[in-house]
């Protein structure tokens, strides 16, 4: 079960290795175009169609009919990989269980953007988890936890190919353990520490918004921690008063002592653009300008001319 390119690498994996996947479910077509009336396949579900494999595509997890067909597949065992949160029917329903893959070194970082959150907040580890499913969200037995490094210049999607990646061999290995009767399900109440566990919720658009009154690791970690999508943002304030908003893409970081205010925008010559912060400069390196398309900074600054003093807020 599962929806986007993260789920298709561990169905691959599966595909590949020989198991007998029985079926797929996955989340129904999205209508697209000018007038809605076309449909456009998630990537789990393209996959699924090109190896002939058997797809559910419920609009709700409770019903009856949604609910009998993937009885029907009599599967021993349902692997979730970032799909939605399942009712106890559907996941108590074969004799194995139904394990998920997070994205996360569970019980730290619960919730729907793991690998956002864990970047924003600063972190140089995180990691994958194989667990059971439970009543509550991401607090099921833990059967198998793999770590893996952030980089300082890791952004998300960065470390979303690498957990994609060993995620799938961990989605295996799982199984495989599984059916060997070698593992021992830990609770997750066992595996705190005297840090306190961080949530991470799902993103919106209000949460993406750069506060540069942060020091300059922090409004760095945010925008990578937020890099490609959804994309941190603020908004570009020139000197008659205009407002434009500006997302930020990629960016460096520059320890310094400052004689501007916080948020002055400064470009030097046509390559450089960076913003004043409390302890240094945060360089913008790949940005988006309402209205316009991403691009790198030198691009951007060919084409841009302002008078007067500009900031951000």
């Amino acid at each position: 079960m599962g929806t986007p390119d993260f789920a298709v690498e561990s169905l691959n994996a599966l595909v590949e290795g020989g198991y007998k996947v029985v079926g797929v479910v996955t989340m129904p077509d999205k209508p697209m175009g000018r007038h809605q009336t076309e449909l456009s396949q998630c990537a789990v579900k393209k996959y699924a169609v090109e190896h002939n494999l058997p797809v559910l595509q419920p609009e709700k997890l409770r019903d009856e009919e949604f609910l009998a067909a993937l009885n029907a597949w009599d599967a021993d065992l349902q692997i979730v990989v970032a799909f939605r949160m399942l009712p106890e029917v559907v996941w108590n329903m074969p004799p194995q269980g139904t394990f998920n893959l997070h994205a996360a070194l569970l019980p730290q970082y619960r919730g729907a953007a793991p690998i956002n959150w864990s970047i924003i907040n600063g972190d140089t580890e995180t990691g994958i988890t194989t667990f059971f499913l439970d009543h509550d969200i991401d607090t099921g037995k833990v059967i198998q936890r793999v770590p893996v490094p952030i980089l300082d210049t890791d952004n998300v999607e960065d470390v979303h190919d690498k957990l994609m990646v060993l995620g799938a061999r961990l989605v295996t290995e799982t199984v495989d353990n599984i059916i060997a009767g070698t593992i021992t399900p830990i609770p997750q109440s066992e595996l705190t520490t005297d840090e306190p566990l961080r949530p991470a919720p799902k993103i919106f658009k209000e949460t993406c918004r750069i506060d540069w009154n942060q020091s300059t690791k922090k409004v760095y970690d945010f925008v990578r921690g937020l890099s490609p999508y959804p994309a941190a943002w603020t908004e570009l304030v020139s000197e008659d008063g205009k407002h434009q908003v500006l997302k930020v893409y990629g960016a460096t970081k520059e320890f310094a002592t400052v004689s501007e205010a916080v948020g002055t925008l400064i470009l030097e010559g046509k390559s450089t653009m960076k913003v004043a912060l409390t302890d240094g400069y945060l360089h913008l390196t790949t940005i988006q300008l309402a209205g316009k398309k991403r691009m790198a900074t030198e691009d951007f600054l060919r084409g841009f001319h302002a008078e007067g003093t500009l900031h951000v807020e």
